[in-house]
C-alpha cells in the first residue's frame, strides 16, 4: 500500500483541502498529515491526527534572516530524516512556505510530489516546487502565474469540499422572508476590516431592514467589543471566531458578506448561498481578488473591492440585492449550474486515479 505524506499549513485555505485530500484517499493509501502551529488550529483532534514540524518564515524580519536561514536548514535536516524513516512513497503539498523543507526534503529522496493549488492565482511555493512536481492539482486549467512549460503538469479537478458538506441540504429558498439572514465571514486574513467596518455597516442597515446576523470574528476581545454594539443598537445576532461545523448552520442564510478564501467559495457556492466577495486587498499576488472574479465572470456574485467600501454604497448595494430579487435568484441559478457536477464521489475517484498513475 503506497504511503503518502500530505504537507499544510498557515490559513485554513491551505489546511481544510488538505483534510478533504486526506478523507479522500484515507481508504486506499496509508495518509498521514503533517502541519505547524498555525494550521493546527483548523484541525479538529478527535477526527483526524497529525505531526507538528517548525518551519521559521524567513522573510517575516529581515535581521534575523541569517538565524532563520540556519534554522531553515535544521527542518530540511529533520525532513529528510521524518521522511525517509517513516518510509513515504507520495508527498502532496498544499502549498505555503512551511511545506518547503519536506518538499525539498522528498526529491532528495526521489519521492514523488504532487502540489495542490486552490486558488486561481500559482502560490509561491507552489511556484518555486512546480520543478520538481509530478502534478499541480488546481480548479481551472487556465491556472494564473504558470509558465508555458509546465502546462502539462496541470491537474484540473472540482472544487475540493468537506465530505460533510456535500449531505448538506441546498438553500433552496424561492422567496425572500421579511428578516433578511446574513452571514459574515471575514476569513483567516483581513479580519480586523470585517469587525471594524462590516459590523458598523450592518448596524446602520439595521436602521431600516430587519436583519439577523452570523458574524466570524477575529478574538475574544473583538467578539465581546461587536456583541456590546450589537446589543446596543439591537441587532439580532451570533458571533463566533473559527467553527469547524459552521455551514451546518446557514443553509437558510440570505446573503453571505465574505472574504474570498478558495474554500470558502466554493463551499457557499454549493450550498447555494448567495455572497458579496469582499478580497483582501493584501493577499499574496491578490490571489482573492481572482477566486472571486471567476465567480462574478459566471455571474454567481457580486464582487467589490475593499478601497471602494463605505457604509452608504455597502448598504446601497445589500438593499438592491433584497429589493431587485431578479437578480438575486438569477444568481442562484447560476451557482447551481456551476456546482452540479461536483460530487464526492467523482472528486475521490480522480484523485485516487491519479495517485495510481505508473
Amino acid at each position: 500500500m503506497k504511503k503518502i505524506l500530505i504537507v499544510t499549513g498557515g490559513s485554513g485555505g491551505h489546511v481544510i483541502p488538505s483534510l478533504c485530500i486526506y478523507d479522500a484517499l484515507k481508504d486506499d493509501f496509508n495518509v498521514q498529515i503533517s502541519t505547524d502551529l498555525r494550521g493546527s488550529k483548523f484541525i479538529n483532534n478527535d477526527n483526524y491526527h497529525y505531526s507538528l514540524i517548525d518551519v521559521p518564515n524567513l522573510f517575516s524580519n529581515l535581521l534575523l534572516l541569517p538565524y532563520n536561514l540556519i534554522k531553515f536548514c535544521i527542518s530540511i535536516i529533520k525532513s529528510y530524516k521524518y521522511l525517509k524513516f517513516n518510509n513515504f512513497n507520495i508527498l502532496i503539498s498544499t502549498g505555503g512556505y512551511m511545506s518547503l523543507p519536506l518538499c525539498l526534503a522528498s526529491n532528495l529522496l526521489n519521492i514523488k510530489i504532487y502540489i495542490f493549488e486552490p486558488n486561481l492565482v500559482l502560490g509561491r511555493t507552489n511556484k518555486f516546487m512546480l520543478n520538481f512536481a509530478k502534478k499541480i492539482i488546481c480548479y481551472d486549467k487556465n491556472l494564473k502565474g504558470i509558465s508555458k512549460k509546465f502546462l502539462n503538469k496541470i491537474f484540473p479537478i472540482k472544487p475540493l469540499l468537506r465530505k460533510e458538506i456535500y449531505k448538506y441540504q441546498r438553500n433552496e429558498k424561492t422567496i425572500l422572508h421579511k428578516k433578511k439572514k446574513i452571514l459574515i465571514i471575514g476569513g483567516s486574513q483581513g479580519a480586523k476590516f470585517f469587525d471594524e467596518s462590516i459590523s458598523k455597516i450592518i448596524i446602520k442597515l439595521s436602521k431600516t431592514k430587519n436583519i439577523s446576523v452570523l458574524q466570524q470574528v477575529i478574538d475574544h476581545k473583538s467578539k465581546e467589543n461587536i456583541r456590546e454594539l450589537y446589543q446596543k443598537n439591537r441587532v439580532e445576532h451570533e458571533l463566533f471566531e473559527f467553527d469547524d461545523k459552521l455551514l451546518t448552520k446557514v443553509i437558510n442564510y440570505d446573503l453571505a458578506i465574505t472574504r474570498s478564501g478558495a474554500s470558502t467559495i466554493s463551499e457557499l457556492s454549493y450550498l447555494n448561498i448567495p455572497f458579496v466577495a469582499i478580497p483582501f486587498p493584501y493577499a499574496k499576488d491578490n490571489h482573492q481578488y481572482y477566486n472571486a472574479e471567476f465567480y462574478e465572470k459566471n455571474k454567481c456574485c457580486w464582487l467589490v473591492m475593499q478601497k471602494d467600501i463605505d457604509e452608504n454604497n455597502l448598504i446601497d448595494l445589500m438593499t438592491k440585492i433584497f429589493e431587485d430579487q431578479n437578480e438575486y435568484f438569477s444568481i442562484k441559478k447560476n451557482l447551481i449550474k456551476l456546482t452540479k457536477e461536483n460530487t464526492w464521489e467523482k472528486n475521490k475517484f480522480t484523485l485516487i486515479e491519479l495517485i495510481n498513475e505508473n
